[in-house]
């Protein structure tokens, strides 16, 4: 890997590991929808400026329906999901659970008709990464296990995008994608969000942790990862997702004092190993990325 790849590799992981950390620190003072309209409408507003200097928006005409689905499921429901669910759960907690994206999407895929063969290695992965959510969910049965269900709804829903761009949007200028379906998710939430507008000025943690969401967290982040896949491939590129989580682990643990035992280890260490297994390919096969924004 190059020099530029490593830095940008090293500042997605970051951009793409602390997202669960500024999302438990907002949703603290703020409703669900207005943090995740905010974050929406900041991003939007800083990647306008140069989605329209990448020119005609005319293959939005053609491609809308693909476009508003991608929406849809990479930002509209997994964002509000992931919202929700960690009013009750940890941040590191939901980071983990959305390292199962890449072996969902492999699943889907299956499911969605695909010819592949997966071969006994990456049906141990993909049974390793589900032991994994299995030994993270176990605790949360008392209360909170609607919460882990819709965090995997969510890393669900970022492996349908995934689908979605690879078959659909591969010819789509990424920044002009990524700020229409921005904007068409602020839209979406604009109403909502209204009726649950703060009645008092949250704190500068919360505007702080708003702000880095909309535009490191999401901007910047897709805009790191678009430059990352240009400069790495997609295929080395997607190991982000197995880096990602062990930053809000550890975000979660050194700034929110989030419990580190021998569960959350235990099940780091098979959804981990069960994303790569599950999505291992031999060196002659062709890959498809799996992006998913946090």
């Amino acid at each position: 890997m190059t020099r530029r790849g490593l830095l940008l590799f090293a500042l997605l992981s970051l951009l793409w590991g602390i997202p669960y950390l500024l999302i438990k620190l907002a949703v603290a003072e703020v409703s669900v929808p207005f943090l995740v309209f905010a974050r929406t409408a900041v991003g939007a507003l800083v990647l306008l400026p140069f989605a329209l200097a990448q020119g005609s928006f005319e293959w939005l005409k053609t491609q809308w329906l693909a476009v508003a689905a991608f929406c849809v499921v990479e930002m509209v429901l997994p964002w509000g999901l992931i919202t929700h669910g960690e009013v009750s759960i940890d941040s590191s907690t939901a980071g983990l659970l959305i390292a199962m994206t890449p072996a969902v999407t492999v699943a889907l895929s299956k499911l969605m008709g695909s010819d592949e063969r997966l071969g006994i290695r990456r049906w141990l992965g993909l049974f390793l990464g589900f032991a994994g959510v299995f030994v993270l969910a176990l605790p949360t049965l008392g209360g909170g296990l609607l919460a882990v269900i819709e965090i995997l709804i969510a890393a669900a829903c970022y492996a349908l995008g995934s689908i979605i761009a690879s078959r659909w949007l591969n010819d789509v200028p990424a920044s002009a994608l990524t700020a229409v379906c921005l904007i068409g998710a602020a839209v979406i939430y604009a109403v909502p969000a209204s009726q649950a507008w703060p009645t008092v000025m949250p704190s500068m943690t919360a505007v702080s942790a708003i702000v880095g969401l909309g535009v490191f967290c999401t901007a910047i982040a897709f805009a790191t990862y678009f430059l990352l896949v240009r400069e790495i491939g997609p295929e080395r590129a997607v190991v982000i997702t197995y880096v990602a989580p062990a930053v809000s682990v550890a975000a979660g643990v050194l700034v929110l004092s989030e419990p580190l035992d021998i569960g959350i280890l235990m099940a780091f260490a098979l959804i981990l190993c069960g994303s790569y297994l599950g999505t291992w390919r031999a060196p002659q096969e062709p890959s498809v990325s799996a992006t998913s924004a946090s």
